[in-house]
């Protein structure tokens, strides 16, 4: 926060403000907004548009200012300020301590918040902890740190995968050509998972969709995944047809293509959501994580679909 602020006290009139705004300011900044005060204790902000542009010069600044305040205190994450910035659009955030203004997160201060915050989210996406220094700046070991961690609960998870693969290993044998198409169904329930979170993340940091929201988002996902999922398994027959599969497998590939698309899309759009309503932040469902978990439930899905057409137990 920035301890230079300009603040006036509340009995002025128009006329007393104005030079003692004009005595305040420097040549470094010129604010948006001033801060009226009685003794240390926050009444308003005001404009400072209205201050220079207000005809009646007796008009008292209590008329002029804006008494609905928001505000942080010191003791407030990043996570807080930033909510409330990018949710009222504001220029001006009061920092107050015991009821005392303090400080103050000014235009400067604001879009240095604004941009470690969506730093800060775009490397837990990646599934790495975030970054104290500029990249160059940090060293490998300080990246293997930050990076391990994420990487080894990923192995964790992604190890069931294989699991379920063991599992269904007599429909694997008895129908070869299932294998040829487990990269290409895990990366796409993955790769659509992704896209997903990633928009839908960014879309509550901004403050646009929260849980309330989930049964649009749910509809316009699953209209949109319906339309990605045509689109997907038409892709499916054609790859089928060119590597010379027959119509039963292709049928599977394609099916289960559907499936996992629309079951890609359920996950990506409610997990978010239900992770920020329990107080976590909704960036550390990472894409990888995403990707992991669509993965090992993707095959069950392809499995079950292979098991079920091919009339194996």
């Amino acid at each position: 926060m920035s301890k230079t602020f300009i603040s006036l006290p509340e009995p002025l009139s128009v006329k007393e403000a104005r030079e003692m705004f004009l005595r305040q300011l420097n040549d470094d900044h010129f604010p948006c907004a001033v801060f009226v005060v009685s003794g240390d204790n926050l009444r308003g902000i005001l404009s400072t548009r209205a201050l220079l542009q207000a005809s009646d010069d007796n008009q008292p600044v209590a008329q002029l200012m804006t008494s609905t305040l928001f505000h942080v205190s010191p003791d407030d994450t990043r996570d807080v300020a930033a909510e409330l910035i990018e949710k009222h659009r504001l220029t001006l955030l009061p920092v107050i301590e015991n009821g005392k203004l303090i400080g103050c997160l000014n235009e400067k201060e604001i879009d240095k918040l604004l941009a470690d915050e969506i730093t800060e989210d775009a490397q837990l996406q990646g599934a790495t902890l975030p970054l104290e220094k500029p990249y160059l700046e940090i060293s490998p070991v300080t990246l293997w740190k930050k990076r391990a961690v994420w990487l080894l609960l990923l192995f964790i998870a992604e190890a069931y995968t294989s699991t379920v693969i063991q599992h269904f290993e007599e429909a694997l044998e008895s129908a070869i050509a299932l294998a040829f198409f487990i990269p290409l169904l895990i990366g796409t329930g993955g790769n659509s998972g992704t896209q997903i979170t990633s928009t839908l993340v960014r879309a509550m940091a901004l403050g646009e969709v929260g849980l309330r929201d989930l049964g649009r988002i749910l509809r316009k996902e699953m209209s949109t995944a319906m339309l990605v999922a045509i689109t997907l398994g038409a892709a499916g027959c054609l790859r089928a047809w060119i590597m010379g599969i027959g119509p039963e497998i292709t049928f599977i590939v394609s099916l289960t293509l559907v499936c996992v698309t629309i079951w890609s899309a359920i996950v990506s759009s409610v997990i978010p959501l239900v992770i920020k309503r329990v107080g976590i932040d909704p960036a550390v469902v990472s894409a990888p994580f995403i990707a992991t978990l669509i993965d090992g439930t993707g095959l069950i899905i392809y499995f079950k679909i292979a098991q079920h057409f091919l009339g194996l137990n």
